[in-house]
């Protein structure tokens, strides 16, 4: 969640900081920090700030007095876990001699247990976070000398929990040491210059030669060198990063915000995903899954994972393999099903869908799956991620970088890809003919095509949109396909704008929910023209008797519907299957136009971060 910055041996690290936090801020921005190594004094300079969704902001005006002869600097930006957003709980943190300052992504699970041991010490603990232990188990071992990565590597070996956490010590002025559990961090190199980064966007303006450390391995930069050791003191080679996409392709490029640009994107990413996955004559080519088909074959389940956005896609990625693939699928939430007795075994295909390949939860549990013998596919837009690493199999999407925390283009990537694995699963088991298969494949060789039509009426959809930006309670209702268009929908409204919005199985508003349905109430249904069509205007109809505003989410062109609804949001209409891949987008503009009518920053939501890296 947080993000981490860190630089050594420039002439400028104040500026250089400040920069890498404001690439970083989509990670978190409750509060930032910086700490430098002053080397006129030999003292540390901290700041800290809190200012909610302003927090580099406020800090850059507040740093005028900071040393110009710096050694080494970290700063965060924050995305609160332990304790309230204050400067108090901002960071980095520092120990009792103001010799150590720390900074740190994740969460230290026995954190009351060390600070209650460090306090019987002698030790003052004066903030209410978990990452101020590891300065004073630092310090602690830096009181017999061992020298600054010595001291991180021993107080690593106590840390229980995922975490990656960059230090720096007045000891040795000119030395970043970085080490990481779970949680992501990342090294860059020049001839006079060493950094690190919670992600590769903030490093891409300054180098592209990049290193990734592996869970339980300790690093220390310094100047245009950077050595890595295991938590056992072993040297350890770092492993080369290459990179594909540019700091360019993370610009505005002149739109009022990230998520209003990445909107625009998507026909992109999905001709950019789908791109070579599809020959002529209809085989399917996903080169980095590295899984026989034979071996696939042999599977008698699929479980497909994800947290949010990504649950969402996994739901729409089951109904196509069980449609195509004939094969019994599943999707669950990947926090619940670590914790869950399921029945998983060498018999199960885990598929975990996630932007980053860094979600904590879906990281814990393909790890889980893995443990009970499941084979683990990731489907990731970051190459070389760490659930990539630890899959047995990976589908890439490339949608390029996301900055925007609630997820537009990459969401749309991850349906298109998984359309493309269902298909993969429906030839490998000999399941679908090739009518079908023609079918299918001409519909994902339009689907970007569609997509950019309904960017196209993006305007549209939001002046839609714009006649309810004062409701509070909004229903999505669908069916089959229809179902996780309704959830996404829901998700992106609570997201940006705020708004209580609920989504249901339009069959199911009878068993309860519809107690709720009066004067007042918008219910946004998605009604395009499939076998149910008629059941969910059945639906509608139950709706409109109690008082209830309809919106529908219908094909171009559908009179009928729009007859019998308040407004409608129209799509060009594609296979039931591959409808969620164009329905997104005015799911997408409804929320982002409601955001921006209530004055909410559609790039940064509140209590929001795009990268989950916490349970």
């Amino acid at each position: 969640m947080c993000g981490i910055f860190g630089v050594t041996g420039s002439t400028e690290p104040l500026g250089v900081i400040l920069s890498g936090l404001e690439a970083l801020e989509y990670r978190g921005y409750d509060s930032a920090g910086v700490a430098l190594v002053d080397l006129s004094s030999d003292d540390l300079y901290v700041v800290r700030v809190a200012e909610l969704t302003r927090s580099v902001e406020k800090l850059r005006s507040m740093v005028a007095d900071a040393p110009v002869t710096a050694g080494a600097a970290v700063g965060h930006t924050r995305w609160a876990t332990h304790g309230v957003p204050t400067e108090r709980n901002a960071h980095p943190h520092v120990d009792c001699t103001e010799k150590v300052a720390v900074v740190h992504n994740g969460i230290i699970e026995n954190h009351r247990e060390l600070a209650g041991t460090l306090a019987a010490n002698g030790h003052e603990l004066v903030s209410d976070t978990d990452t101020e232990v590891i300065a004073h188990l630092v310090e602690a071992e830096l009181a017999g000398r061992p020298g600054l990565r010595e001291a991180v590597r021993r107080s690593m070996a106590i840390l229980r929990g995922d975490f990656a956490i960059a230090v720096v010590a007045r000891t040795e002025p000119d030395v970043i040491v970085v080490a990481r559990r779970t949680s992501p961090i990342v090294i860059g190199r020049t001839d006079s210059l060493g950094l690190v980064a919670s992600d590769i966007a903030a490093l891409l303006g300054t180098t592209r030669e990049l290193y990734l450390l592996d869970d339980d391995e300790v690093a220390e930069i310094r100047p245009g060198h950077v050595e890595a050791c295991d938590l056992a003191g072993n040297p350890v080679e770092l492993r080369r990063h290459e990179v594909t996409w540019s700091v360019a392709d993370a610009r505005k490029d002149g739109y009022a915000d990230y998520m209003s640009k990445e909107i625009h994107e998507q026909p992109h990413a999905i001709a950019q995903t789908l791109l070579g996955r599809i020959t002529a004559d209809g085989a399917t080519e996903i080169e980095e899954l590295t899984i026989p088909s034979e071996v696939l074959a042999g599977y008698q389940r699929v479980l497909l994972l994800g947290c949010g956005s990504s649950y969402h896609a996994a739901l729409v990625g089951r109904q196509s393999i069980e449609s195509w693939a004939r094969l019994h699928a599943d999707a669950d939430i990947s926090s619940e099903f670590r914790y869950r007795l399921s029945v998983v075994g060498p018999e199960t295909l885990v598929v975990a869908v996630s932007q980053s390949g860094e979600t904590v939860d879906s990281l814990h549990a393909i790890r889980e799956a893995r443990r009970r013998g499941a084979g683990v596919i990731s489907v990731s837009n970051v190459v070389d991620s760490v659930m990539a690493r630890e899959s047995d199999g990976v589908c890439y999407t490339h949608a390029g970088p996301e900055i925007g925390v609630a997820s537009t283009k990459c969401h749309v990537a991850q349906l298109a890809l998984l359309q493309v694995l269902a298909l993969h699963l429906a030839r490998a088991r000999d399941a679908i003919d090739d009518a079908e298969v023609r079918r299918v494949t001409d519909g994902l060789g339009s689907v970007a095509a569609l997509v950019e039509r309904a960017v196209g009426r993006a305007e549209a959809y939001m002046d839609v949109a714009r006649r309810f930006a004062a409701v509070d309670n909004v229903y999505f209702l669908g069916r089959r396909s229809g179902l996780p268009i309704a959830m996404e929908g829901a998700l992106k409204l609570k997201e940006l704008a705020y708004v209580r919005a609920e989504a249901y199985p339009a069959g199911e508003m009878k068993h309860g929910p519809i107690s709720l349905i009066e004067p007042g109430v918008v219910v946004i249904v998605v009604a395009t023209r499939t076998p149910l069509w008629e059941k969910v205007m059945a639906n509608v109809e139950e709706m409109r008797a109690r008082g209830a505003t309809i919106v529908a989410l219908a094909d171009e062109g559908d009179d009928e519907t729009a007859g019998l609804v308040d407004a409608v949001l129209e799509i060009p209409p594609t296979l039931e299957l591959l409808t969620p891949i164009v329905a997104a987008v005015p799911s997408q503009c409804f929320a982002y136009a409601i955001a921006r009518a209530r004055g909410n920053d559609v790039d940064r939501p509140r209590n929001l971060a795009k990268v989950v890296t916490v349970e």
